[in-house]
């Protein structure tokens, strides 16, 4: 068996074979394949397209391309979610304190940016000190002991997805159904998750730009973890405009701080409840989606989860005086407002555009292997989402820069990102809908994985 000939199968538009794309995997992880086949394979694959049962089959060998980790020594049943990518979502690092904070165990592996949509792992190493490469006893243990763990893939663990994560970030890649289904599930099992609830997200500012798109994703992430035997609720989640207002890893890191205090924007803890509610049903520790809102916005309130945070950050060696006092995190020398050029209603705001702002800035990754700075980024006004009013010479928001030129050109390109109507505007949602497994409580459309 040779890779140039899968490749070429794939190009052509055939079908691989389960036993080609373990071939491809093991080679990859190895080294014996080079990094410029398998890009070829993910641009052939972005092109042509996988069928379900090589999606699956992509997604079994990545997820066992290492070691696997059963977790029920130290939980009977362990939830998970996952986003599919968006432009200020930073709803992990609330969400995970929310739920552990009610007793339900939340064991993460996440990953790293990916084009124009940020990572978690570089958000959460904006807090000095903070460490993400655990072992998989270290992970474990944290897990038992504090109840929520966020970690990195290791070369124990899914390396597969490891590598193939950042390759695709620097091959344009990204975008591709198959690719997108195949890396989030295989790091959701062989992190031993019993229950997944998926945060995908839809609009310009995500991978998946319609609704449509989004439910596909999701029902191809449903099936696959129903035939390993996983329940999966998929949230659809709005991102034509970012998620909060902090875009940026340091600021979204002071924004979710924000929320865990019970303030920060209205569609950031709207959405961090609602996945927190569903986690909750799926694990069986809320009876309904109104009971597990209920229980999950009194976490915010009566500080529970924040105290899990500052446990959480303390446990993987974060400096708890960073996260008390957020003047200590890294913070950019240069901030400049932008300014509405007119009056009227907001009618769009491009956040793949302030996505790629932030990646220019130097908060995300050109070419792999590069280093983030997490200081820079964007922060918007509070009125300047979709549906605002807005008045001319008001700041819509604001650049945090290391270097003028880089605030020149952010300030540029920041400008293009908006358009304006002189008619009122309706805000988008924040949930589109709600997939849920068949047998739960749910008054949306029900999702029978497998």
């Amino acid at each position: 068996m040779r890779i140039v000939d899968i490749i070429t199968r794939k190009r052509d538009g055939g079908e691989l074979a389960r036993a080609e794309i373990e071939f491809f995997i093991k080679g990859y992880v190895s080294g014996d394949v080079p990094d410029y086949q398998a890009a070829a394979l993910c641009m052939a694959i972005y092109f042509q397209g996988m069928t379900p049962q090589e999606t699956a089959g992509l997604t079994e060998a990545m997820a066992f391309s290492g070691a696997t980790l059963d977790l029920h020594d130290v939980a009977p049943f362990i939830v998970d979610k996952h986003s599919s990518g968006g432009v200020g979502d930073k709803t992990t690092l609330v969400v995970g304190p929310m739920v552990a904070s009610l007793g339900v165990p939340v064991g993460k592996m996440s990953g790293r940016g990916l084009s124009f949509s940020g990572g978690t792992l570089d958000k959460l190493e904006s807090i000095p000190g903070f460490n993400v490469n655990l072992t998989l006893e270290q992970f474990k243990r944290q897990l038992g002991e504090v109840g929520v763990v966020v970690a990195g893939q290791t070369q124990e663990l899914a390396p597969a997805d490891g590598k193939l994560y950042a390759l695709r970030d620097v091959t344009g890649t990204v975008p591709s159904l198959p690719l997108i289904a195949s890396s989030i599930m295989s790091k959701k099992i062989a992190a031993g998750a019993d229950a997944i609830v998926l945060d995908v997200k839809a609009g310009h500012g995500a991978f998946m730009e319609t609704v449509e798109e989004a439910v596909r994703l999701a029902e191809l992430m449903a099936q696959i973890g129903g035939r390993l035997g996983r329940m999966v609720t998929a949230l659809i989640g709005d991102m034509s405009q970012p998620l909060g207002l902090a875009v940026g890893n340091s600021l979204e890191v002071i924004e979710a701080i924000e929320v865990l205090h019970g303030r920060g924007p209205a569609d950031f803890r709207e959405h961090c409840v609602e996945v927190a509610s569903e986690m909750l049903l799926i694990a069986g520790a809320a009876a309904t989606p109104e009971d597990g809102r209920m229980r999950a916005t009194k976490t915010l309130a009566d500080g529970s989860a924040w105290r899990k945070f500052r446990q959480f950050v303390a446990a993987q060696g974060g400096e708890l005086p960073a996260i008390d006092e957020q003047a200590r995190l890294p913070r950019a020398p240069l901030i400049e407002s932008l300014t509405a050029p007119v009056s009227g209603y907001l009618a769009r705001l491009d956040a793949r555009e302030v996505g790629y702002t932030v990646v220019e800035l130097g908060g995300g990754r050109a070419k792999k292997g590069d280093p983030v700075d997490p200081a820079v980024g964007v922060v918007l006004a509070e009125r300047s989402k979709v549906g605002s009013r807005v008045e001319a010479g008001e700041p819509l928001l604001w650049v945090h820069a290391r270097t003028s030129e880089g605030l020149a050109a952010a300030l540029a390109r920041l400008a293009q990102a908006y358009s304006f109507s002189n008619a009122p505007v309706a805000a988008p949602p924040v949930i589109h809908r709600i997939l849920r497994t068949a047998g739960m409580s749910s008054p949306g459309k029900s999702l029978t994985p497998g």
